[in-house]
C-alpha cells in the first residue's frame, strides 16, 4: 500500500498503459483486472480503470481483448528435440500384425535402395503380442542397418548389422534390468532393446556430429515457435544417457542469451537414469549451475527417468499389468529416492522424475515422507513426478500432504492413442485401472500444486508442443475433428473418467503461476502481479468462455516477455 501511495504522489510515468481489457491475472487474491501498468519491464499496477489516475503516458485501449499470463511449460524436451532435429525418422509404418511390418518395411526399402541406415516408426500395439527379432530384419535389410522407434520413443528394433556397428554382444549388461535393458532369448540379444539401453548408441548417434551452427538454427526455430504461441517459460527434461550433447546444447543457449536472443526462460537439468550414477551426477549438476545461470537459462535440477511406458510394460505398477501379470521396474526404489533427496537438500538441488506407473510415483512418495521426517524443517527440495497416467488410489491426496508437484501431459489425457483407447488399455491394465487413468482434477481438488506440459521429443511442425491442445484436451478428454492435431490421434468420444476434465481456469492456472511454483520462479513470473516480469499474453477472443472443442485453434495476438512484445 505504501508502494501504491508513493506512486500517487509522484505519477509515475509508464512504459506501458492498457486499459478495457478482460485480465485472468492467476493470481487467486486479485483474478480478474481490467486494466494494466508496466513500467521497466515490470508490472506496476494491475486493477481497475480508477487507478491509473497515477500514471503517466499513451493508454491502449483494447475493447475487451482478453489478457493472461504468459505460459508455463514444465515438461518439455528441448535438448532432444534439438538432437532429434536432423534425425530422418523414417516413415511410419501403417500395419495391423507382425507381416504387415515387416512387408511395409521391405517394401519401402526395395523402393529406396542404396542407403546405409533405413529408420521407421512403429506402435508395438499393431504386432498384437508379437515380436520382431534381428533375424526377421536381417532377412529384410542384410547389407545396411535399421533402426525401428517404438511409437512412443522409449524402445528399439535393430538388426545384427547395427548391433555390431555398435558394438552389441550377447555379453552386454543391462543399466537396470527390468527397465532399461537388451531384450534376449536363450542368451542371445533379438535386437529390441528398451529405454535408456535404446537412446545411444541407435537414436541419437548422428547427433553428436552436430555443428554449433546446425544446433543454432533448431533452437531458434523453437524459439520463434514459442514466442508465437506465448510460451515464455519451460522446464527442460533432457535426454537420457547422453549429457555430453545436453552440455553443448545448454553452451548454445547460454550463448543465445548472451545476444538477447533467448525470449523464453529455461529451466534445466542433469540427467541420470540409474542409482549408480549419483554421485557422479550430483558432482556434474552442481558444474551445470555454476555454468549455465544467465537471465534465462538456469540449471539446479536433478532428472530422473524412474521408469518407461504402459506400452511396453516399462512403467513401474503397484499391481501386475493384466496381460502379463508383471509389474515393471522403478528405476530407483523408495529408500534410494530418500537418500537422494538428502543429498539434494544439503546442496540446495531440486528433483524431477519421469513416473508414468503407479510403482514409480509410489517410490517417489514414499522417499519424500521419508526424507521428511529425517529433516523436519530442513527439508527444502522441490521435488515434481511427472506425466502420472495411473496413480494408486492411496496416493491421491499425497502430493499435496508431502508438497510434490504433480505435473501431468493433459494432451494425452484422451487415452494416449486414436481410435478407443480404453479397449487397449483394458487389455493391458484391468478394466478398473483403464477406467481411472490421468487423474489429475482429484489431485488438483487434494490441494496439490498441478502443472502441465507437452513432453514432446520432436519438434516436427510442433503440432503437440501447443499449450492449447494441452488445454482443450485437458478440458474434454477427447480428440476430434474440431482439434488441431494429427488425423490418426482422434478417438471415438471423451476418455473416461468424466469428472477427471479440468476447467479452463484450472488449465491456465496450471499453465502459468502453478508452473511458476514447480520451477521456484513464482516470486517474479507466473501471474500478472505488481513487481513481477510483465510476461503476458493478449488473444482477441474471450479464452474463459471460449468454446472448449477446438479450443486448439487459439493463439494470442500479442506475446510480451518483461514488457517488450516479441511477436
Amino acid at each position: 500500500m505504501k508502494y501504491k501511495e508513493r506512486l500517487v504522489k509522484t505519477g509515475m510515468k509508464a512504459d506501458m498503459i492498457m486499459k478495457n481489457a478482460k485480465i485472468f491475472t492467476a493470481n487467486k487474491d486479485n483474478p480478474l483486472a481490467t486494466a494494466l501498468v508496466v513500467k521497466d519491464g515490470k508490472f506496476v499496477y494491475v486493477g481497475d480503470e480508477a487507478g491509473l489516475a497515477a500514471y503517466e503516458g499513451e493508454v491502449a485501449d483494447l475493447g475487451g481483448k482478453f489478457i493472461m499470463p504468459g505460459i508455463i511449460d514444465s515438461h518439455v524436451h528441448v535438448t532432444m528435440g534439438t538432437g532429434f532435429e536432423y534425425t530422418d525418422m523414417g516413415p511410419y509404418v501403417a500395419c495391423d500384425s507382425k507381416k504387415g511390418a515387416l512387408d511395409f518395411m521391405a517394401d519401402y526399402i526395395a523402393s529406396n535402395p542404396g542407403r546405409n541406415r533405413y529408420r521407421f516408426l512403429l506402435e508395438r500395439v499393431f504386432l498384437h503380442g508379437d515380436d520382431i527379432t534381428k533375424e526377421d530384419l536381417d532377412a529384410i535389410c542384410p547389407d545396411a542397418e535399421i533402426v525401428i522407434l517404438e511409437g512412443e520413443a522409449h524402445s528399439v528394433w535393430v538388426n545384427s548389422r547395427t548391433l555390431a556397428r555398435h558394438g552389441v554382444t550377447d555379453d552386454v549388461v543391462d543399466p537396470v534390468p527390468g527397465l532399461s535393458y537388451y531384450v534376449r532369448k536363450d542368451g542371445h540379444v533379438t535386437g529390441n532393446v528398451f529405454e535408456a539401453a535404446a537412446e545411444i548408441p541407435f537414436l541419437l548417434d548422428e547427433a553428436l556430429e552436430l555443428t554449433d551452427e546446425q544446433i543454432d538454427a533448431a533452437l531458434l526455430r523453437w524459439i520463434d515457435y514459442s514466442v508465437k504461441v506465448g510460451v515464455v517459460g519451460v522446464f527442460d527434461a533432457g535426454i537420457p544417457e547422453c549429457n555430453e550433447l545436453h552440455e553443448r546444447i545448454y553452451t548454445r543457449l547460454r550463448e543465445l542469451d548472451r545476444q538477447g536472443k533467448l525470449p523464453v526462460y529455461i529451466d534445466g537439468c542433469y540427467v541420470i537414469t540409474q542409482p549408480r550414477q549419483v554421485p557422479e551426477a550430483l558432482e556434474e549438476l552442481k558444474r551445470f549451475e555454476r555454468k549455465f545461470d544467465t537471465d534465462h537459462l538456469k540449471v539446479h535440477t536433478l532428472k530422473i527417468f524412474n521408469d518407461g511406458t504402459l506400452k511396453i510394460h516399462t512403467a513401474a505398477m503397484v499391481t501386475p499389468y493384466e496381460d502379463n501379470h508383471e509389474k515393471g521396474t522403478a528405476a530407483f526404489n523408495k529408500e534410494q529416492i530418500a537418500d537422494l533427496l538428502l543429498r539434494l537438500n544439503e546442496a540446495g538441488l531440486d528433483l524431477h522424475l519421469h513416473t508414468v506407473g503407479e510403482g514409480a510415483s509410489q517410490n517417489v512418495l514414499d522417499g519424500v515422507e521419508m526424507a521428511r521426517k529425517t529433516l523436519g524443517d530442513k527439508y527444502r527440495v522441490k521435488v515434481t513426478c511427472a506425466h502420472l497416467e495411473v496413480q494408486d488410489d492411496a496416493d491421491l491426496d499425497r502430493f499435496a500432504k508431502l508438497g510434490v508437484n504433480a505435473n501431468y501431459t493433459p494432451w494425452w489425457h484422451a487415452g494416449n492413442m486414436g481410435g478407443n483407447p480404453y479397449e487397449t488399455w483394458r487389455v493391458l491394465l484391468g478394466e478398473k485401472r483403464a477406467l481411472s487413468m490421468y487423474r489429475c482434477k482429484s489431485v488438483w481438488n487434494s490441494g496439490a500444486n498441478v502443472t502441465w506440459s507437452c513432453d514432446d521429443i520432436h519438434y516436427g511442425d510442433f503440432t503437440n508442443w501447443s499449450p492449447y491442445l494441452g488445454m482443450e484436451v485437458g478440458m474434454t478428454r477427447w480428440i476430434n475433428e474440431s482439434t488441431r492435431t494429427s488425423e490418426i490421434s482422434r478417438t471415438v468420444a471423451a476418455y473416461p473418467p468424466v469428472s477427471e476434465q479440468m476447467s479452463i481456469e484450472e488449465m491456465i492456472t496450471g499453465y502459468t503461476i502453478n508452473g511458476a511454483r514447480q520451477l521456484g520462479i513464482e516470486a517474479t513470473k507466473g501471474s500478472i502481479e505488481v513487481g513481477k516480469d510483465a510476461d503476458f499474453l493478449v488473444f482477441d477472443n474471450d479464452l474463459l468462455t471460449a468454446e472448449h472443442e477446438g479450443f486448439s485453434q487459439n493463439k494470442p495476438s500479442e506475446v510480451y516477455f518483461s514488457g517488450r512484445k516479441v511477436n
